[in-house]
């Protein structure tokens, strides 16, 4: 079950601005999820991928998935969590700010949350900056802190 926001075209949006939209439902993180990860960037540090050695070396006991890999899960996640209508095209334009302030370990459970932060009017619709966390259960910390932008364009 997620907190699932739906904005109902420009003016749903506009309303929405200033507003915590939504989270996506709580997933579990596998082994298989951080090697697909590795596989796919080239990234096979151990602390990712050698869950013996991370028993024995890591100070988390654990495989942790990549920071990127963190990231990645916000457009992955981001209509689970909000339901955008009325608008033909939704572009992910960038990030301004990326952080990782907590490892996300092997078998944790995270989701997305997003709040719209602000929006700026562009010549055929707006550009929405969102304050997306990927939250891990039982955390202060999230695995990772995001503005991200996206385009909501009309036509």
């Amino acid at each position: 079950m997620t907190d699932k926001t739906i904005i109902e075209g420009l003016q749903g949006l506009r309303a929405a601005a200033g507003r915590t939209l939504g989270s996506s439902g709580w997933k579990t993180l596998t082994d298989q999820e951080i090697i697909r990860f590795a596989e796919a960037t080239g990234d096979f540090q151990w602390i990712h991928v050698d869950r013996e050695r991370c028993e024995r070396e890591s100070p988390f006991g654990v495989p942790v998935a990549h920071g990127y890999f963190s990231v990645s899960r916000i457009a992955g996640l981001f209509f689970e969590a909000v339901e955008i209508r009325g608008f033909p095209l939704v572009l992910n334009y960038g990030l301004n700010k990326v952080r990782f302030p907590a490892p996300l370990e092997s078998g944790a459970r995270y989701r997305l949350t997003l709040e719209l932060k602000e929006l700026k009017d562009l010549p055929k619709g707006v550009e929405a900056l969102l304050l997306a966390n990927i939250e891990i259960e039982g955390s202060s910390k999230p695995a990772c802190a995001a503005e991200v932008l996206y385009r909501f364009l009309l036509g």
